[in-house]
């Protein structure tokens, strides 16, 4: 069952480096307008994008597969029908801790694989936005 009492958001929102699937180098996007929030919020971004070279000042990744370091959260910006395979990927890791699908994505039988594995899966919300709400100091 995908995340959604506070507590446990909190908890994923806990985590420090965030894989950005579909990362943008757009500054209109909602793919570049929350990941650079989640940036000036002390996340260690790790974008994966195969048509840019760089996102956010950080060297992109072809893939899920190709990014180097530790990844907590995979954090999606694609169309929910390449979930399946971004969830495929994230499998394949072995430090990946959760999946979030941004606001309108969503596949849940990609989740409930997920959860099968162990891993804390939100679909349909908006990672910058849950930030705000449940972490963010009121004074930020």
């Amino acid at each position: 069952m995908p995340l959604e009492d506070p507590d446990e958001l909190r908890r994923v929102l806990g985590y420090d480096r965030v894989a950005v699937v579909g990362a943008s180098t757009s500054h209109e996007k909602a793919a570049h307008i929350v990941p650079a929030y989640l940036r000036r919020h002390g996340y260690e971004l790790r974008p994966v994008n195969p048509a840019a070279e760089t996102v956010f000042g950080t060297r992109a990744s072809d893939s899920l597969a190709g990014v180097p370091g530790t990844v907590d959260v995979v954090e999606i910006f694609r169309p929910s029908e390449e979930v399946p395979g971004i969830v495929a990927a994230a499998l394949d890791r072995d430090d990946v801790a959760a999946i979030w699908m941004q606001q309108g994505i969503r596949h849940d039988e990609a989740a409930r694989k997920a959860e099968a594995a162990g891993l804390d899966v939100v679909q349909d919300r908006c990672m910058k936005v849950e930030h705000g709400r449940l972490i963010r100091h009121p004074m930020d």
